[in-house]
């Protein structure tokens, strides 16, 4: 099969050499997607931003074409050209049998305008609550959230992360979906010294609520936290805020934004991840997190899958944050109980091979025509979604 990953943040997670720009949860799901369909035999291609990179060069094995530099262009007619043409000429070259994307945007309806006009198949993924809800979805422009809309109406296929975002996809856009699991990549060797108490992974942005951390940090002086995170174009003053108010606490060490192998490394150092968003959907820290023995403490618990399987604690104030913290942190007994579950869910239930067969079930199929008949939600994968 030929499938073709849209994703234009993608290459600085499949290429070393561009590893200290910018990406988002899902070029970490993108990228390891693609790995795993590489592995199984397919023959993989990615449209991608244009960061210099010769088009059409292989990174494991995968074919990585560009669309468009992201600064390109003349503001409002950038959007024909070089956004819309420069994003078909790619998707033109990867010649693909099969198109996939995720995430809210504009480059959805493009996607699916070019499926439908060359009858390639295309399956989207939800990677947001707000993706399922067009009351929250994060698109800054009118225009753009109407493209969104009209390309999900044009799946051949809706894959979702969890049963409580089909229902809010049904709700929200009339849509059936299919839920599918998460890709997550194991840790290169054990994790060592636990010298990170709290650590917070996340772009800085105001719905991710880095505020609320520091308000964390400022409540309990003796833990040590970590943060990584990097500024947003549109959010740089809340990172020069928060870089701000973190030098002022004593125990906060904000890394900015990280590579991904070093951000992992850092994930294995950690006793605790926190979460502290308005808005998630099944964020990949968790998962991150939970394959290297770390609970994660939140407000937001995905088909409540932390507190059926007791991974750390979902939480409803600041107040009740604070406490599961230093319970986990400072009881050793509670925090090795807690990370052996994370361990055990994590080999049960994210298999590559049980993850991959969501995606190829999805990709296969004949394009262009009426939608699949899709299922809300399978009961026997609740809780790897």
């Amino acid at each position: 099969m030929k499938v073709c990953l849209l994703g234009l943040d993608n290459l600085p997670v499949l290429a070393p050499e561009y590893a200290q720009c910018r990406i988002g949860g899902e070029s970490v799901q993108q990228t390891l997607l693609g790995r795993a369909l590489v592995r199984a035999g397919h023959d993989v291609s990615m449209v991608v931003s244009d960061l210099g990179q010769r088009d059409g060069a292989r990174w494991d094995g995968i074919r990585v074409y560009k669309a468009y530099r992201s600064d390109a262009g003349v503001p409002v007619l950038r959007f024909v050209h070089p956004r819309w043409t420069g994003l078909w000429s790619a998707l033109k070259r990867a010649d693909a049998d099969v198109y996939y994307t995720s995430c809210a945007g504009m480059e959805v309806g493009l996607l699916a305008l070019f499926c439908r006009r060359f009858r390639r198949r295309f399956v989207f993924r939800a990677a947001s609550d707000s993706d399922c809800d067009r009351s929250r979805v994060l698109v800054r422009y009118a225009r753009d959230r109407w493209l969104y809309a009209q390309g999900i109406k044009r799946a051949d296929v809706i894959l979702v992360q969890s049963a409580s975002q089909a229902r809010a996809l049904a709700d929200s856009y009339g849509l059936a979906s299919r839920v599918a699991g998460m890709f997550v990549e194991p840790p290169r060797e054990p994790p060592k010294e636990r010298d990170v108490d709290v650590l917070w992974v996340g772009n800085i942005r105001h719905v991710k609520r880095p505020d609320r951390l520091l308000a964390l940090a400022d409540g309990l002086p003796r833990l040590r936290f970590h943060m990584i995170g990097g500024p947003l174009p549109t959010e740089r003053s809340l990172y020069t805020e928060t870089e701000r108010d973190a030098a002022l606490l004593g125990n906060v060490v904000l890394h900015g934004r990280l590579p991904y192998a070093d951000a992992n490394a850092i994930y294995g150092r950690a006793k605790v991840l926190v979460s502290t968003s308005d808005i998630e959907g099944f964020p990949n820290a968790y998962l991150q997190a939970w394959i290297r023995g770390v609970p994660v403490v939140t407000f937001l618990d995905p088909d409540q899958v932390i507190e059926s399987e007791g991974l750390g604690a979902a939480v409803h104030s600041l107040t009740d944050m604070r406490a599961a913290i230093e319970k986990l942190v400072e009881d050793p007994a509670a925090w090795s109980a807690a990370s052996e579950r994370c361990l055990a869910y994590m080999q049960r239930e994210f298999g590559e091979a049980g993850i991959l067969a969501d995606y190829l079930e999805a990709f296969e199929g004949a394009p262009g025509g009426e939608p699949d008949s899709t299922r809300v939600s399978r009961p026997e994968k609740a809780h790897h979604v």
